[in-house]
């Protein structure tokens, strides 16, 4: 059963397990743990799933990923919204990515394809590449990919936005949050780690210290989307009260 684009994506067990990459075996263990809702019954009462459960699965791997045991995951999933939508799933999973080193995985086009379930065109790899989901390597019809990034890209593929639109806004998230990376981590040495290091810690201390400063990054992160959501509706506002051209 092949997606096509703008078609509302049904997937049996089977094709659910590959897009996935796991096993039918681990997708009913997942079901039976209540970590996916039941699918659709379709013709001959065949399960039929959906986006979403292909994204909470794609959010169960990120999870563990991080290191979170089937029963911590369990409970990041019970606090979810009972009415979450496929969409949310995916920002929650790029959020949770947000903190993992990058990730070395590399797939090959015919890879990539099924991860995306469609068919992918020269101009769909270019615009996974301009929104960062993508990496070319040497080798023409190999990628490093994104874990975070590449189901949201996947699924904006088709958005009609022009190549060129995506290339600059990529360059200005990039420049404006390296430019926040790098006056938050000044920030942060001078007002917490130097004056730490200078009242003689003894290691277990100093090993806590870096404890903590890893349990306030997903803080940051989530302050830092917060942030740029409210800036965002913001300047939409005053867009659209501004005069037009021929006002």
């Amino acid at each position: 059963m092949t997606a096509t684009p703008g078609a509302p994506l049904r997937l049996t067990v089977d094709e659910l397990a590959a897009r996935a990459g796991v096993t039918v075996r681990t997708l009913r263990f997942y079901a039976t743990k209540g970590l996916l809702p039941p699918p659709e019954l379709g013709p001959r009462r065949v399960g039929l799933y959906g986006p979403l459960h292909l994204e909470r699965l794609e959010l169960i791997e990120e999870l563990q990923r991080q290191g979170l045991t089937l029963a911590a995951i369990e409970r990041y999933l019970a606090q979810l919204p009972g009415d979450i939508s496929s969409l949310d799933l995916a920002i929650h999973r790029a959020l949770v990515a947000s903190w993992a080193p990058e990730s070395e995985e590399e797939l090959t086009w015919a890879q990539l394809e099924r991860r995306a379930g469609r068919a992918l065109t020269d101009p769909d790899v270019d615009r996974l590449v301009a929104m960062g989901a993508l990496h070319r390597t040497e080798d023409a019809e190999v990628f490093r990919i994104e874990p975070g990034l590449l189901p949201l890209g996947i699924r904006i593929v088709d958005v009609p936005i022009p190549l060129e639109t995506l290339i600059a806004t990529r360059a200005v998230v990039r420049h404006h949050s390296q430019a926040t990376a790098h006056d938050l981590q000044h920030l942060f040495l001078e007002t917490v780690w130097k004056p730490y290091r200078e009242s003689n810690p003894a290691p277990a201390d100093l090993e806590r210290m870096k404890e903590l400063t890893d349990q306030i990054q997903p803080m940051l992160v989530q302050a830092l989307v917060t942030a740029f959501q409210r800036s965002l509706a913001e300047e939409l506002a005053r867009g659209a009260t501004r005069p037009g051209p021929a006002d």
